[in-house]
């Protein structure tokens, strides 16, 4: 079942979704300061691409919460939008839920990325 809705979600939607962490990405490691913060918006991309079977683990530090905070400042309330409202979208049919709960998850994401880890699951 992950797979398929892996594909599901890839073809009606998490291909965009994907693109636009790729692009904060590309964005953020036009600075060299930035750098650290573009490779972690590689690394969700594929979370974003791929999110069934996978899950969000927070450890949290003093780093990753500065880190948080500049994030949502300079780039994460966009995804955030964006991901809260294709949720918003895909719950209106019971179909939807699923794919909905993925993109909330990937809302919350972009709003704390910094001292998250992309488990996957064993179910």
């Amino acid at each position: 079942m992950k797979v398929l809705g892996n594909i599901i979600w890839f073809l009606f939607g998490g291909f965009f979704g994907g693109l636009s962490w790729i692009a904060i990405g590309v964005v953020w490691c036009l600075t060299i300061i930035g750098i650290p913060v573009g490779l972690q918006c590689f690394k969700l991309a594929s979370l974003s691409f791929w999110p069934f079977g996978k899950e969000v683990v927070y450890d949290a530090s003093t780093t990753s919460l500065l880190l948080n905070i500049l994030w949502i400042i300079f780039g994460g309330i966009p995804l955030a939008i964006g991901h809260f409202i294709s949720g918003v979208l895909l719950m209106i049919t019971i179909i939807g839920i699923p794919f909905a709960a993925q993109s909330f998850k990937l809302a919350q994401l972009a709003l704390m990325p910094f001292g998250a880890r992309v488990v996957k699951t064993r179910y």
